[in-house]
């Protein structure tokens, strides 16, 4: 049986951005979830931010990163590990001008091969191809990351040192 368990992670970290922003956060969200702001791991998404804004914390970076975009209009949020972590927008003095929710999901293109205790990942959009997925064997995940990182550096002219 395959299933994906949420990464828990026992720290949490600020990161902090001082330009100033414009209207309120802009969310995906289904039906009572209206301060869940929904990503997909390994993606971007680009939301408004409260007006005023001139920090962005994020409580766990291992969840996900956050950058506010030039001219302070919104931020892009890319989800990097499963879970759930909390985004804060703070004006020039410390107030807090908005909180919300961000859980990061799994991609619905992913097909999961569980044999024991050891799992592989397969991109599967339209042709199934390995993929590097968090929960993945150590030992599949080694060697599909592995060959991604050889096969980058040799588009980018590195030759896969």
């Amino acid at each position: 049986m395959a299933y994906r368990v949420p990464s828990r992670v026992l720290f949490a970290s600020l990161l902090t951005l001082g330009l100033s922003a414009g209207a309120a956060f802009a969310v995906s969200a289904d039906a009572g979830d209206d301060d869940v702001l929904k990503i997909t791991i390994d993606q971007a998404k680009v939301a408004k931010i409260p007006q005023n804004t001139s920090t962005l914390v994020i409580g766990n970076p291992m969840i996900a990163d956050v950058s506010m975009l030039k001219g302070g209009v919104g931020m892009v949020v890319t989800g990097k590990g499963f879970g759930q972590t909390n985004l804060i927008a703070l004006d020039k003095d410390g107030n807090i001008l908005d909180e919300k929710q961000l859980r990061v999901e799994p991609g619905n293109s992913v097909l999961v091969v569980q044999r024991g205790e050891s799992r592989a990942s397969y991109s599967c959009n339209p042709w199934c191809m390995p993929a590097v997925e968090l929960g993945d064997d150590p030992k599949v995940f080694g060697e599909a990351g592995g060959e991604i990182q050889q096969r980058n550096g040799y588009a980018g002219g590195g030759g896969g040192k």
